[in-house]
């Protein structure tokens, strides 16, 4: 139906919480007095620092389904790996029919994404990104192949350990020395 506006909120452990709804659907039954209707909200949960959960919440009415997914996506708050406000490498998702291309970008590029994508990145702390959303436009698959881009990054160190190596200091080149003439 459309997206509500974003809320802080404080976790009870002392940690700033931002939980953005990105998508409310509204289902309906039909019953021998006329229509039952349900309400799902998709949010996504982040503290702007690298963790970031996303979770339907579904329920009678508006306002507790979007209570009951908030609650849900603080429990399923997953890390990303980040390279300071950007992510560390290219990377291609796919969650069902959604299909997101994310990227890096130089510092004071911002967000280039769309409204589903950017509730992602926005509540993971990124600020420098290009992504590219391709094939479906359900919200709830691109908001999962978001987080599975995500999740699939990988920073250098981390690489490294894996493999067992240890990561070269390279020292910073020297200025070349003006020739006297």
């Amino acid at each position: 139906m459309g997206d509500a506006p974003e809320n802080a909120f404080n976790g009870g452990s002392g940690e700033e919480l931002m939980e953005k709804v990105v998508f409310i659907n509204r289902s309906s039954k039909v019953v021998k007095g006329g229509r039952r209707f349900n309400f799902s909200a998709l949010v996504v949960v982040g503290d702007k620092k690298g963790r970031v959960g996303v979770a339907l919440g579904k329920a009678a009415e508006v306002a507790d389904a979007i209570r009951r997914g908030g609650e849900l996506a603080r429990n399923k708050m997953v890390a990303v790996s980040l390279k300071d406000v950007t992510i560390p490498h290219q990377v291609y998702s796919t969650y069902g029919g959604a299909k997101i291309l994310l990227r890096p970008a130089s510092p004071g590029t911002g967000i280039i994404a769309g409204k589903t994508v950017r509730a992602v990145l926005e509540s993971a702390g990124i600020k420098d990104i290009l992504t590219k959303s391709l094939g479906s436009k359900n919200a709830a698959n691109v908001v999962k192949a978001t987080l599975n881009g995500l999740l699939s990054l990988r920073t250098r160190e981390a690489i490294y350990k894996s493999r067992g190596l240890e990561i070269k200091k390279v020292e910073k080149p020297k200025a070349p020395e003006a020739i006297a003439s």
